[in-house]
């Protein structure tokens, strides 16, 4: 009987020390989860309505006033259509790679807040660049559909 006992114990200690030895495999998968969600929220397009409050309404559309410092790309003009703005370079540089295989010259710029912009064309005349940011709505819709228009605060 005492045998009994003891061997009984034995398995239940060993039981405890195995179970405790155990990597915790779900946990750890949650944790990266959450890490891969918040680094993914991170890169997502950010709208034009949290980017900068100036946003001005006009007959010709929504526009913004910021200064821009080219990263990647030709020279910045008065008036620019972007078409992403982005926290993450890499992916700025995604979108602008994609433009530039459909035949655009886009520029990359930086804000002086961080954000790059991806600018599809540049114009010194409004007028122009209204035209422009028309003809890659409908041209990309839904895609660019809310491309806008920025004008460069010198």
């Amino acid at each position: 009987m005492k045998s009994k006992i003891y061997l009984f114990g034995l398995v239940v200690v060993l039981l405890f020390s195995l179970s405790a030895c155990k990597s915790k495999q779900s946990a750890y998968k949650q944790v990266y989860e959450a890490a891969q969600s918040r680094s993914i929220a991170e890169d997502r397009t950010v709208p034009v309505e949290k980017t900068k409050p100036a946003t001005t309404n006009t007959a010709s559309g929504n526009f913004q006033r910021e200064k821009l410092t080219s990263v990647d790309g030709n020279g910045i003009q008065r008036y620019s259509v972007v078409i992403g703005s982005f926290l993450n370079q890499t992916n700025a540089k995604s979108l602008k790679d994609r433009m530039q295989r459909e035949g655009y010259s886009p520029v990359l710029a930086q804000n002086e807040r961080g954000m790059y912009r991806v600018i599809v064309a540049t114009f010194n005349d409004r007028s122009q660049a209204v035209a422009e940011r028309e003809e890659l709505k409908e041209k990309y819709a839904p895609d660019f559909s809310d491309a806008w228009l920025l004008e460069q605060d010198y």
